[in-house]
């Protein structure tokens, strides 16, 4: 006797997911075109047939613990050549975002993060957060003389404010992707044929090098803007532990001035001295250009016309935004203090360009950043399960 398997359709799932952005979904039926289009669908079991034939079913469970969304890159060729126009790459996309909210820790934070619609109440929170901490402080004034940003909102009140914060994030993104591999676990019900660590490690050199955004045709110059703003990302982020270097353990004083301390880290020699603090400032500068010009491409790329009608959801939209917003006010806030612009107008820039900050990196279990690691935990997966496309 064949074995029974019984699923329970949530028809509410069908329409919040159609409310999102998959409005099309209905027009599917299952022709399997997208599923041999797509030049990343694994042999066994491709996607993303079954995913639009779950998410017809309202199959809420199956598709929150599948770990085949992730490897889709939304380059869209299955949209281009679906018959229907069911755009499959949109579902999928709003899947991934629905995975994100679903596995957050706390729940609520991923609704208010992850729902652009709340994007005012997310800002408001870093925004009192810091208005009152100066206030405490006694920093809530716009200081006198030359613009100094650390004379307003002191370095080490802003690492008081971001080190335990993000630590806390971390923390929560543990959980968050933990519950995501346990679901994962559960719905393939396979033994992984492979060790972790070597599917990591291939994994992170897909994606360092973009390999498979290379394989898309329909989006191929997405990989340009994508490669950007990662890579941007991972700049700043190195800029800001060297930072941390340069003042608790150089005790370089910002804005890192050639002064007898300084001189006397590097032998005296004022050459190396200023070598130094050139370099630090040209790859800073270089990763915060690579982010602002990736940003202003995944834009370009949104608003770009192609050949296949695509609905990009407002949460990718959002974040689009933020990206750019952050490399905009940040560039901003340097060139107003280094041409001593009015006061007022270049902390208050300095104060847009952190709460921005606050919001990429505290909010990243939630956020659309947070793709990159479910991303990695999906592909890896499928790694040890050697169910992954050859590269």
């Amino acid at each position: 006797m064949a074995q029974e398997t019984v699923f329970t359709p949530d028809v509410k799932f069908v329409r919040e997911l159609q409310k999102a952005g998959a409005d099309t979904l209905k027009k599917c039926y299952q022709c399997a075109t997208c599923s041999v289009v797509c030049p990343l669908a694994p042999d066994d079991k491709p996607f993303p047939r079954k995913e639009m034939l779950m998410a017809q079913w309202g199959l809420k469970d199956e598709l929150l613990k599948s770990s085949d969304i992730w490897l889709c890159h939304n380059c869209n060729d299955c949209s281009k050549y679906c018959p229907r126009g069911a755009r499959p790459g949109d579902v999928l996309a709003i899947l991934r975002k629905t995975v994100i909210q679903e596995n957050a820790f706390p729940r609520f934070m991923g609704k208010l993060v992850g729902d652009p619609n709340n994007i005012w109440q997310a800002l408001l929170i870093p925004i009192v957060l810091f208005l009152v901490i100066l206030g405490v402080t006694g920093h809530l004034h716009i200081p006198e003389g030359q613009v100094v940003f650390s004379k307003f909102f002191p370095v080490e009140i802003i690492d008081g404010v971001f080190v335990p914060l993000s630590a806390l994030a971390v923390g929560m993104f543990a959980v968050s992707i933990s519950r995501f591999w346990k679901n994962m676990t559960e719905a393939s019900g396979m033994t992984p044929k492979a060790e972790f660590m070597p599917s990591l490690i291939e994994t992170l050199k897909e994606i360092m090098t973009h390999s498979k955004f290379r394989k898309c045709d329909e989006n191929k110059d997405r990989s340009v803007s994508h490669a950007l703003v990662f890579y941007g990302f991972i700049g700043l982020a190195i800029t800001t532990g060297w930072a941390v270097f340069n003042l608790y353990v150089l005790h370089w004083e910002l804005p890192y001035a050639v002064d007898e301390h300084s001189l006397a880290i590097f032998g005296g020699s004022a050459a190396l001295a200023w070598a130094y603090k050139i370099v630090f400032k040209l790859f800073a500068n270089a990763s915060a250009l690579m982010l602002l010009v990736g940003g202003v491409l995944v834009i370009t790329n949104h608003l770009k016309e192609r050949s296949v009608e695509t609905t990009t959801s407002s949460f990718d939209w959002l974040f689009a935004g933020i990206v750019l917003m952050v490399g905009v006010s940040g560039f901003l806030a340097q060139v107003m203090r280094v041409t001593n612009f009015p006061a007022a107008l270049a902390y208050g820039t300095y104060f847009i360009h952190l709460v921005l900050v606050f919001y990429i990196i505290v909010y990243l279990p939630y956020s659309k950043l947070a793709h990159f690691v479910y991303r990695t935990a999906a592909i890896t997966y499928t790694k040890m399960l050697k169910r992954d496309v050859e590269m």
